[in-house]
């Protein structure tokens, strides 16, 4: 626990939303926001004859919330003469993919004498090594007992198994690249063993296609897309008309790809892909303008909740009509239900990742009221059935039996709508490859949005609340039931003409 000196960081928060008014702050309040943003290199406030110890770090405009760094008495100075400012501890979030198989117990205890096997994986295309790919190899799948590592530059993985040769209830391999998974049961290894990886074809039917297909390049034309994620990377199948980094202290017009995983470009592309098979991919709009925001910081795997409401800001001043938000499970964050909220209310709409607990509640922040909350599902037969989305099929099966709720989705009364999130392939900072995940069902449904706003007079209309509830009305009047139940799949999967 924190010492009552120590500093610590919180979020400076008006009563209501992320900016202080005159219909919800008093006028003490406001100019304190004034004067804490006027005093931002002093490293104090003087507020009614009290000096308060407070460093600002971040701000969302003048009179917009503020990271802040102060120590234990500060924070109580703060509540004392400004109860209707609110102090927020900040919170993390993820990118909402999919788990993978982990090894939780190791198989043998490592020593110098213990046998290791070396597997090599290689692609079926003319047997070329599969660089960087997670191989996991489990003895007991129940108790996740067994060894993993990352495949060489000549796909090589040593693994520690306590024996030459192994037999193994299950092998998973998760290549980066543009191949597809790879589960493999009850299957013996040794130091002789090749698995080979089917490399993807991207004119292939996935769970994205089979429901969208490949639209025209103008479809979505109009509409505003803004990207929180972990930005997007130049890439031959997307244009990005532009976009900002909120991570505090870094270059705001870095909004590139932060060099994790390349998360924000396949999310991108999912929504805006305007390549084409064999060389390219087709999202699920391509016409709409695409905008990257930063949200993650260069080579971090989590986002600030400050910097998603920075994000959030912004898209809604650069007049995004669509906010794609595929991250979650920070917990209940005040921070982040204020930005969401004053989204709906200057007429942006937030669309949000269920989050992949396994039938767990939906996360937050897609529990907000004010945004779309989307669940994910899959189809058989859109991915090879030796792929390790085979995991992934469970019941609820739909009223086409090859339709099904994701294994990994969350669930509940808070889902609005279900997309497909069980092997979809995208656009990455390396090529294509294929992932899952609600962060990919997201994208899909914001694609889905922009098909019905961009007909919709609803893009011209005044933007406010009334033109928010407007598009969601007509988004989920475009929802098909597929017979999981409402606390599946909520109104449906989208699909408009």
């Amino acid at each position: 626990m924190p010492k009552a000196t120590e500093t610590q960081q919180f979020v400076l928060l008006p009563p209501r939303g992320l900016r202080v008014g005159s219909g919800s702050s008093s006028p003490e309040a406001q100019a304190f926001m004034r004067d804490a943003e006027a005093a931002r290199d002093s490293g104090s406030v003087a507020f009614e004859g009290h000096e308060v110890k407070m460093k600002v770090v971040d701000s969302i405009g003048a009179d917009g919330a503020k990271l802040v760094e102060l120590p234990g008495p500060s924070a109580l100075a703060v509540r004392s003469l400004l109860p209707s400012l609110r102090l927020v501890p900040l919170r993390w979030y993820t990118p909402a993919t999919a788990p993978i198989m982990q090894v939780e117990n190791k198989a043998a205890r490592a020593s110098a004498k213990a046998p290791t096997i070396t597997l090599q994986v290689v692609s079926k295309n003319a047997g070329k090594p599969v660089v960087g790919a997670i191989v996991v190899a489990l003895v007991d799948v129940k108790n996740s007992l067994g060894a993993q590592g990352v495949t060489d530059s000549k796909g090589r993985v040593k693994l520690a198994l306590g024996a030459s040769s192994v037999k193994l209830q299950g092998l998973y391999v998760y290549p980066e690249d543009a191949h597809w998974t790879l589960r493999k049961r009850n299957f013996t290894v040794s130091s002789s063993t090749k698995v080979t990886l089917l490399p993807l074809d991207l004119g292939y039917t996935d769970g994205l296609r089979h429901f969208y297909g490949n639209a025209p390049l103008s479809v979505g034309g109009g509409v505003t897309v803004g990207v929180l994620d972990t930005g997007i990377a130049d890439h031959p199948d997307l244009v990005v008309s532009g976009g900002a980094n909120t991570v505090t202290g870094e270059d705001p017009k870095d909004f590139g790809d932060n060099g994790v995983g390349g998360h924000g470009t396949h999310v991108a592309g999912i929504v805006a892909g305007r390549g084409a098979a064999p060389d390219g991919v087709r999202g699920v709009a391509p016409g709409v303008k695409l905008r990257s925001y930063r949200v993650f910081a260069r080579n971090s795997r989590s986002a600030s909740s400050f910097a998603i409401a920075k994000a959030i800001d912004q898209a809604v001043t650069d007049k995004c009509d669509l906010l794609n938000m595929s991250l979650g499970g920070g917990g209940h964050d005040e921070v982040l239900m204020a930005a969401i909220d004053d989204a709906r209310a200057s007429g942006s709409l937030c669309i949000i990742a269920a989050g992949n607990g396994g039938r767990e509640p939906v996360s937050f922040p897609a529990v907000v009221g004010s945004a779309i909350a989307v669940s994910a599902m899959g189809r058989k037969g859109t991915f090879p059935t030796s792929a390790a989305e085979s995991e992934d099929v469970a019941a609820p099966y739909g009223t086409d039996k090859k339709n099904f709720v994701a294994a990994f989705s969350n669930i509940g009364l808070e889902i609005d709508l279900t997309g497909p999130g069980v092997g979809i392939i995208s656009t990455v900072p390396s090529g294509h490859t294929e992932i899952s995940g609600t962060s990919m069902a997201c994208p899909a449904v914001t694609g889905a949005a922009a098909r019905v706003l961009a007909p919709s007079s609803l893009v011209k209309k005044k933007r406010n609340a009334v033109r928010t509830d407007g598009i969601i009305k007509a988004l989920l009047a475009t929802a098909t039931p597929l017979g999981f139940g409402s606390n599946f799949e909520g109104h449906g999967l989208p699909l408009p003409k």
